[in-house]
């Protein structure tokens, strides 16, 4: 993946990150951007510690669910690997025609090459930017995944000083690829 090309929150709170992602994407779709990806919905129930609600699909609206009710024998977790996997796979073919890719985080199934990992590959074999969250604890992986990711805080300008940064290259790419 090309330098700057993608962005990464690092942080541990999701459910404000979510929020952000969801305001920019609206901000760059009223822009006329092609916006294509996946957003957590925390809807786990409120007494877990768990956040895992669902993942849903930025262009389809379709929902994933990411929280099982109970964990595996081998863990203690609740995240529904099959779930976040299967949410990665719904955004594939929406990529190509994508002008940038949202996807909600980088987190311990994808540091282990599953769950929404399929998405960020694909985005980085299109060469299409990414903006991402990665929790503290998973961002060894995450650097040896993306070590040229642009990492930027929480914060709108951020993204914004970002997305300035790369915007003029996303968009001569995709005029070159529509041949316009």
């Amino acid at each position: 993946m090309a330098q700057n090309a993608i962005a990464a929150i690092l942080s541990a709170e999701t459910a404000p990150i979510q929020a952000l992602f969801l305001n920019t994407v609206a901000r760059w779709r009223a822009a006329g951007l092609a916006v294509c990806g996946l957003i957590e919905e925390s809807d786990g129930p409120a007494e877990s510690r768990c956040s895992a609600g669902s993942l849903r699909n930025l262009v389809t609206g379709e929902r994933f669910a990411m929280y099982l009710d109970e964990p595996p024998a081998h863990t203690s977790c609740h995240l529904d690997e099959l779930g976040v996997t299967a949410a990665g796979e719904s955004v594939l073919d929406q990529i190509a025609g994508s002008d940038v890719v949202v996807l909600s985080k980088f987190g311990k199934v994808e540091a282990v090459g599953s769950g929404l990992f399929c998405a960020f590959e694909a985005a980085g074999a299109l060469g299409k930017p990414v903006i991402t969250s990665v929790a503290p604890k998973h961002s060894y992986p995450w650097e040896r995944f993306a070590p040229t990711a642009t990492m930027i805080r929480a914060q709108q300008a951020e993204i914004d000083g970002w997305w300035k940064s790369i915007a003029p290259a996303v968009l001569r790419q995709g005029l070159a690829a529509s041949g316009r």
